[in-house]
């Protein structure tokens, strides 16, 4: 009799662990990712020229990626800029970037290799268009600028196409009415101190630490960019739609001449890749980018202007699927 009951006794045990080991099974399988694994692997993030903010940018979101996404290498390549940046994404020499949404429509509308491959992450921040000259220059619009030394930007940058836009709307020739010095924000405001330029374009977020550091140790002025121009910018064509009067606030760039804000014409910024890229790395991208705003902006400050309730419009891009997981994820 004892032996028998001993035999019923272990058969129950023995029941009641496999129940509760399956019991435990459900919950790990419950409570427990099993079956995701971290995205892994190398992406390459083109990003702009030496000390603009497209590059800042990059090197302090890799930060913040490499803490969210630490099985993911990321290398950043500099570039020209916007245009430059497309090429590089449609071609797959790069992952990710960041282009104006201008230079998107052009790449789009010259049916470039690859355009429709191309998808939108995030809206990010404005470009401000930035006409910089000496404080005791004569210029006192883009028209102003017939006969002068102009940095326009790189070939491939974004700075170079609303430049030439600006110049048109102002009836200038690019070519023939100024004398166009290629160059980017990294050589141009030495170009200006040295006198070897009479002026320069740079488009980019508010304050761009190179045009603030020029002003610091030499007196510059910029240059208004006025509503009437502003209307025959947006009559040059479509891809110009993207663009909307702003104004530059007078504490940009405390050390200019500027003792009120200045008018000009801005264009946001988009955070962009392709059709190819994995929509659970694109999520997981994407969320970082919203994520880390404050942390980012506190050195680059355009990033503080990255909102999620705007960062969802993407025109002229569709969005990435990954992107779309992600807004749909925190939509309240």
């Amino acid at each position: 009799m004892l032996s028998a009951l001993s035999r019923i006794s272990r058969r129950r045990a023995l029941q009641g662990a496999t129940a509760l080991a399956v019991v435990c099974g459900l919950l790990l399988w419950w409570l427990l990712p099993i079956g995701e694994s971290a995205p892994s692997g190398r992406l390459t993030f083109s990003t702009g020229v030496n000390s603009g903010v497209y590059q800042r940018y990059g090197e302090l979101l890799k930060g913040a990626l490499a803490r969210d996404l630490p099985k993911v290498s990321i290398d950043l390549r500099t570039s020209e800029g916007s245009q430059q940046n497309l090429a590089r994404v449609a071609s797959g020499e790069a992952d990710f970037t960041v282009a104006t949404a201008d230079a998107v429509a052009k790449y789009q509308r010259d049916a470039r290799p690859g355009a429709d491959r191309l998808r939108g992450c995030a809206r990010l921040y404005d470009d401000y268009v930035q006409l910089v000259v000496p404080r005791g220059s004569p210029v006192r619009t883009p028209a102003d600028l017939r006969g002068k030394r102009v940095g326009v930007g790189q070939e491939g940058s974004g700075v170079r196409l609303i430049a030439d836009r600006v110049l048109t709307a102002a009836g200038l020739d690019a070519v023939r009415d100024i004398d166009p010095v290629s160059a980017g924000i990294d050589t141009m405001p030495g170009l200006l101190e040295r006198d070897e330029l009479d002026a320069f374009f740079w488009s980019g977020g508010l304050p761009t630490g190179a045009v603030q550091n020029l002003s610091d140790r030499f007196p510059v002025r910029l240059v208004p960019v006025d509503d009437e121009l502003i209307r025959r910018v947006h009559a040059t064509g479509e891809a110009t739609r993207y663009y909307h009067s702003a104004v530059i606030p007078s504490d940009a760039y405390p050390k200019t001449s500027a003792r009120a804000p200045v008018q000009t014409v801005a264009v946001a910024n988009l955070l962009v890749t392709t059709d190819r890229a994995d929509p659970e790395l694109t999520e997981r991208f994407t969320r970082t980018v919203i994520n880390s705003r404050d942390r980012i902006g506190r050195e680059v400050h355009p990033a503080q202007l990255v909102d999620l309730r705007t960062a969802i419009y993407t025109d002229p891009l569709p969005l990435h699927e990954g992107a779309r997981r992600y807004y749909a994820s925190v939509k309240p």
